[in-house]
């Protein structure tokens, strides 16, 4: 039996042999570690949400905060039919994956990049500025890179180890807000006249709509870092991915609101929306003092650092898929001893720190980036539902999210883009000048057979001493054009064969194809027909190597890991129709295949 094909960069350094080899760590995150990485970010928000809602919609702060609250509801069901039905790391570039092109999946994960690199400076920069206020000795551009190097190595060191020490910020942070409400609460139970007299100042007519479409559009900032779970789905245990949404869902729920609400009854909103920076601490001080003010601005810069942990978990999760799918270069994929890919973790730390001394900590530009990328992540990742339910209607779901929730929430987060767009036209432009070379870099890894077939034919025409140069290139084209793909059928029909070699023709680089059948004992063998379909495929794509395999037995993981081992492809290049709900497995189960009919 053959051994699993190690695939090399041009170093000879391994990469996919490791993933295939059982390096990657076995142990699985339960729902409070899970729930500590990416509830750190998403629970930061109220740190600045309600000052934010103020400023755009005033005392209806509080009614904007629960519609956004209403969106994550929505959200919380898109995402579980999504990611329960195709359990594997990426999110939005994973649900498009198996519902469209690469293309489009590669694009949407470019936002996702960047949603995470925006996260991740914005989040140490402010948590290093709260620290400031209270040691002004502290460098604000110095202190931000330790940080995002301190999580950086923590990274490395495991998801494992990672996820205890953002459990613990999480444990703390909901601890510091569940005193701040209740103290908060009892200092202005019975004194209304603060509340009264903010609420006198709603507007009316049109300005009252105005204020509710530029509130909401600014508070769904308030949800971002839902969609973090979903980026490393594979380290969490089965039917822990639910837990963490529900999770989320219910911390900012509760704390959101109550946080704007509280800050109407302490505060004239004009003294909101000029401590809009620092509303929290602010509050802290008016309630408890010095001591009570030091407390929250250390909770708010432990959990904004928790928001930069998230950040590099969530990021390694979906390079390390994209990496698996020649998305991205595959040198990223070289793992430690601890079984962690810490070149993409490295490759990240570089990125945030480099952006960060670019901008000198101005940070305008990359707010404008953070706000239009992870919204329109979550609307890509909605209309992602929407393609699985059209064209993998077969696939084996756990649960099923109704076209109204689906076309709700989509519209909601459109309207979110569209809102932010008008508060500062310049977010949208900030966006673009991030996205273009993150998208670039994608583009050229799709289309590079175009461009070394390019190469090739300018080297014929060079002089006989770099013939050596052109045969590597020769050698690079041949290797990725001979990668094997297996093709899972159930049977001979042409109509089905031709969808599935259209789909690999459109979207992989391999044009050699291995079809693989599997027949039951009680069953007869379709090999003929399939051959017969076979031959006038062989027509239709000439292109194509195919070679053809029968054998009697059952489909199920075990005969997944037994063919990627016999035939040394990856299991990321297997790819299968969509599982019926018959079957007693799910696509997790199978190791990362792809349903493409």
């Amino acid at each position: 039996m053959q051994q699993p094909a190690t695939v090399t960069t041009t170093n000879g350094q391994a990469s996919v042999k490791e993933l295939l080899s059982g390096t990657k760590p076995h142990r699985r995150l339960n729902q409070w570690l899970a729930t500590g990485i990416c509830g750190n970010d998403i629970t930061s928000s109220c740190l600045y949400v309600s000052a934010i809602a103020a400023v755009y919609a005033g005392a209806l702060a509080p009614v904007v905060l629960l519609l956004v609250i209403g969106v994550l509801y929505l959200y919380k069901k898109v995402y579980t039919e999504v990611v329960e039905a195709l359990p594997l790391n990426g999110g939005t570039y994973n649900c498009l994956l198996n519902s469209t092109s690469k293309f489009a999946a590669a694009m949407a994960a470019c936002m996702t990049i960047l949603s995470y690199v925006a996260t991740a400076v914005i989040s140490a920069k402010t948590g290093v500025e709260y620290l400031h206020t209270l040691l002004p000795q502290i460098d604000v551009l110095t202190g931000t890179i330790i940080v995002l190097g301190c999580f950086a190595a923590l990274a490395i060191a495991g998801i494992t180890e990672s996820a205890v020490v953002a459990l613990t910020i999480f444990i703390f942070h909901m601890s510091v807000l569940a005193i701040f409400c209740l103290v908060g609460f009892s200092r202005v139970l019975g004194d209304f006249s603060i509340l009264r007299a903010n609420l006198s100042q709603i507007p009316t007519g049109s300005n009252l709509a105005m204020a509710l479409f530029l509130g909401f559009s600014a508070a769904l900032l308030g949800i971002s870092g839902f969609e973090s779970s979903a980026n490393f789905v594979e380290e969490q245990d089965t039917g822990v991915f639910r837990k963490t949404l529900r999770n989320m869902l219910v911390a900012v729920a509760v704390i959101n609101p109550l946080t704007s609400i509280l800050s109407l009854m302490m505060l004239p909103l004009a003294k909101i929306v000029v401590a809009k920076d620092y509303l929290l601490s602010e509050m802290a001080g008016m309630m408890g003092g010095q001591v009570f003010k030091t407390i929250l601005v250390i909770d708010a810069a432990a959990v904004l650092a928790g928001a930069v942990l998230t950040s590099f978990v969530g990021v390694t999760g979906l390079v390390q898929r994209m990496v698996l799918d020649q998305c991205l270069p595959q040198f990223l994929l070289k793992q430690n001893r601890r079984g962690t890919c810490h070149r993409i973790i490295i490759a990240f730390f570089f990125l945030c720190s480099s952006i960060m001394i670019v901008t000198s900590g101005n940070l305008l530009a990359l707010a404008g980036v953070y706000t239009i990328s992870f919204l329109a992540v979550m609307t890509l990742f909605g209309l992602g539902n929407v393609l699985l339910k059209v064209r993998r209607s077969e696939l084996k779901r756990t649960y099923r999210a109704g076209w109204a929730t689906i076309i709700l929430a989509v519209t909601a987060t459109s309207v979110g883009i569209v809102g932010n767009v008008i508060i500062d036209h310049r977010n949208f432009f900030y966006f673009m000048h991030y996205f273009i070379p993150t998208a670039l870099l994608v583009v050229l890894m799709y289309l590079r057979i175009p461009i070394l077939r390019t190469q090739l034919q300018l080297l014929n025409n060079l002089i006989a001493k770099i013939l050596i140069l052109r045969t590597k290139v020769v050698d690079m084209i041949t290797s990725i054009t001979n990668q094997q793909v297996i093709l899972f059928t159930r049977g001979g029909e042409l109509r089905r064969l031709h969808l599935a070699f259209d789909y690999i023709r459109t979207n992989e680089s391999s044009r050699s194809i291995i079809v693989f059948h599997l027949y039951p004992a009680a069953e007869l063998d379709q090999s003929q027909q399939i051959k017969e379909s076979l031959k006038v495929l062989e027509k239709i794509f000439p292109e194509f190597q195919i070679s053809f395999h029968s054998r009697q037995g059952t489909f199920g993981p075990e005969i997944i890991r037994e063919v990627s081992r016999q035939f040394g492809v990856a299991t990321n290049n297997i790819f299968i129709g969509a599982p019926e709900q018959k079957h007693s497995f799910s696509i997790r189960d199978l190791g990362g295949v792809r349903v493409i009919f």
